[in-house]
This record gives structure tokens, C-alpha cells and sequence, in this order.
């Protein structure tokens, strides 16, 4: 004679948490989620900053100083959510057939920490030197770090570039920057 099959048994207890790796797969899969919270977390602080924005309503015009903050919030927040439906429905972003980054070389840590450098030196600089001759460092020393070593020519071209950059933002769009011990002569 023959038993039966012992009957179904009812889980007695919490189901068990997922499989390390499975968990670290899932996260490997969705990792475009990740730019989605970046993109939220920008469009709160846009918003944020736009709503508390002193503004003085007698001298604003039609369209206030608060209208491009809140439409460019306003966008961050939508292209976040559709984003994120998108990537939850099992879409994934495509390499480019151009793309030549080889992911499997570990990053170039050396040249990502010397910009780091040179763009907190140029913040800092900026102040005391004015921005003629902290925005030529920066450019230079970028350009120095990304591997270029023409001593000859590159600080010249930084230097013209920093002069043109100022005399723009200074003098035709009326952005003031500082300019430091050449105030005088710029």
C-alpha cells in the first residue's frame, strides 16, 4: 500500500531575504534609477530655491525672476518621473556605437583628483587674483592635467580665453566678476 504525499505545508515564519546577489543584481539592472533620484533631488532644490526667492514685486515685469526656476524644477521633476516609469518597465539606456570607453579598465583616479584640484584652486583664487588670472589658471591647468604639454602655447590660449570670457560676461551681459589687481587696467 502506497502513502499519501504529506500535504502542503503552511510557511511558519517571515519570508526569506533575498539572495545577496540577487539583490546586487537587481540593483546592477536598474542602475539608471540612480540618475532619476539625482534629477529629483536637483528639481526639489530648483523649486526650493525659487520659492523662497526675495522678490520684490513692484519692480519685477511680466514674466519675474521666478518663472525660469520653476519651469526648469518643474521639468527636472517630470523628466525624473518618466525616467524612472521608464526604467521600471524594463527599458535601459543604449551605448552609443561610438562609444570607445573601455569599462573594464579600472578609473584614472590621478586625473580626476588633479581637476578636482585645479577647479577648488581656481575658487579659491578667484577673489584675491580676479577672474582674468584664476579663470587662466583653471584653463591651463586643465588642459595641463587632460595631458596637453605645450608650455609654449597653451598658457597663452588660456590667458586670451579667460580675458575673452570676461570681457563678455563683464562688459556685454553685465554679470560682474571680479577682477582682482586688474581691475584697473581691464
Amino acid at each position: 500500500m502506497t502513502t499519501p504525499p504529506p500535504a502542503p505545508s503552511s510557511p511558519a515564519g517571515p519570508p526569506a531575504a533575498p539572495e545577496p546577489g540577487r539583490r546586487r543584481s537587481w540593483l546592477r539592472e536598474h542602475s539608471e534609477l540612480g540618475v532619476c533620484a539625482l534629477l529629483l533631488v536637483i528639481g526639489v532644490l530648483v523649486l526650493t530655491d525659487a520659492v523662497t526667492m526675495d522678490v520684490d514685486l513692484t519692480q519685477r515685469g511680466p514674466v519675474g525672476p521666478r518663472t525660469v526656476p520653476f519651469v526648469v524644477g518643474g521639468g527636472l521633476l517630470a523628466v525624473a518621473a518618466l525616467l524612472a516609469v521608464d526604467v521600471l518597465r524594463g527599458g535601459r539606456g543604449r551605448a552609443e556605437g561610438g562609444e570607445d570607453v573601455d569599462l573594464s579598465e579600472p578609473a584614472d583616479w590621478r586625473t580626476v583628483l588633479l581637476l578636482s584640484g585645479v577647479f577648488l584652486g581656481s575658487a579659491v583664487l578667484i577673489e584675491p587674483l580676479g577672474f582674468p588670472v584664476a579663470g587662466a589658471l583653471l584653463f591651463w591647468g586643465a588642459a595641463f592635467t587632460l595631458g596637453s604639454r605645450r608650455l609654449d602655447r597653451d598658457p597663452l590660449i588660456a590667458a586670451v580665453v579667460s580675458l575673452v570670457a570676461y570681457a563678455v560676461f563683464n562688459h556685454l551681459l553685465g554679470v560682474p566678476l571680479p577682477g582682482g589687481p586688474l581691475m584697473g587696467v581691464l
